[in-house]
């Protein structure tokens, strides 16, 4: 099988299945990726440990600090502890709050997590009342979007009535 179809056959499962966790299967919240396709875990109950990534999800899948995973148990584990074997996104986490199988402890934290990304993405911007008239002219650019990646540059007003005299 090429890499091309293992990923789209892997990316299908993850977006597309509905997953229930079993009797054995915990759900986990990511806090770090310390490296080496290892990922430390936080259960509802507080408990910390490491997971491992199965090779089918390397490369395929990208999994990040605030994430929410199901895990299955390994039991020679010492530092290892659990392998990862459904990556959960926000749709399946809605799906398993409206079924009461969603852990009280992460009810908060997904809600946060879920509203933390809707502002990122979208940024709120600050409403002026308009005026009426000329006021509201094209020169206003306190509306524009700052980006913040670049150095901002303030313009005097000395500079400017020099540069329309010249």
């Amino acid at each position: 099988m090429s890499q091309a179809t293992k990923r789209k056959h892997v990316v299908k499962e993850v977006l597309g299945e509905h997953m229930v966790p079993s009797d054995q299967q915990q759900i986990v919240r990511v806090l770090r990726t310390p490296g080496n396709n290892l990922h430390e875990v936080e259960t509802a109950q507080g408990q910390r440990f490491l997971v491992s990534m199965p090779s089918k999800y390397r490369k395929n899948i990208w999994i990040k600090r605030g994430d929410f995973l199901i895990v299955d148990p390994i039991e020679e584990g010492e530092k290892v502890k659990a392998e990862i074997s459904f990556v959960l996104c926000k749709d399946h986490v809605r799906s398993l709050q409206k079924e009461g199988l969603w852990p009280e402890a992460f009810s908060e934290v997904a809600e946060k997590h879920h509203n933390s990304r809707n502002r990122q993405t979208q940024p709120e911007l600050p409403v002026e009342p308009q005026s009426s008239g000329e006021e509201s002219s094209s020169e206003d650019d306190s509306d524009l979007f700052v980006n913040t990646n670049r150095r901002q540059y303030l313009e005097s007003e000395e500079e400017s009535e020099e540069e329309e005299t010249a």
